[in-house]
């Protein structure tokens, strides 16, 4: 719970200055160097003072069984997560809760002035209408959506994207997506990072 009570302290302290934090939330099965380089991205071109790494208890879209245990996903997590403005948080294990919706906003009333922006890859814009209360996300924080392989066309004709195309920001303002009242959302095309938990996963087994 370490590296959390570090995220409070900085996040709680900065908060009445309306401090910019990017949310990348996952189960991070494990964390690999492709989930390092979407956080700095989102550093850069976002704007942002800092960014959490939110690990999930699951993923109720998941099955349990191909989930490692949560100490070894959050151990791993703060090994990769060694930049300054990165921190591991283990909130939602704490909370009891794994649905990304309640998370929001339980963390919108701890940080109230805190500019929360949630990052996340194309595949789960593909996904997001079979979340619990996906709209209610999209209401809550402005999203900053970034390229996946094979996933990004399926992505950009889904249905969250076709529903809230009227509050799709152009690229270029990417850097003021923190501080627009949502719905706000952002798509960004960028380098792709071959890596993933998946494959990861995979190797390790046939190793």
């Amino acid at each position: 719970m370490v590296a959390f009570l570090r995220s409070v302290r900085v996040s709680a302290a900065s908060a009445t200055l309306g401090r910019r934090v990017g949310v990348l939330g996952g189960s991070f099965n494990p964390a690999h160097a492709g989930h390092v380089r979407i956080s700095l991205l989102a550093l850069s071109r976002l704007g942002l003072d800092e960014l959490w790494w939110l690990v999930s208890p699951h993923n109720p879209l998941k099955e349990k069984d191909d989930l490692a245990d949560f100490a070894v996903r959050f151990a791993t997590a703060k090994q990769w997560a060694r930049h300054p403005r990165l921190y591991v948080s283990d909130l939602e294990y704490h909370s009891g809760s794994s649905f990304t919706a309640d998370t929001l906003t339980m963390m919108r009333q701890r940080y109230p002035r805190a500019r929360f922006v949630w990052i996340m890859g194309a595949d789960n814009l593909v996904q997001i209408p079979h979340w619990r209360g996906w709209n209610h996300i999209f209401q809550s924080v402005p999203i900053a959506v970034f390229d996946r392989p094979a996933y990004s066309l399926a992505a950009l004709c889904g249905q969250a994207a076709i529903r809230y195309r009227r509050w799709r920001l152009p690229t270029r303002q990417a850097g003021v997506l923190a501080t627009m009242k949502p719905p706000a959302w952002v798509f960004l095309h960028d380098w792709l990072h071959p890596a993933s938990a998946s494959s990861i996963r995979v190797d390790s087994i046939n190793d």
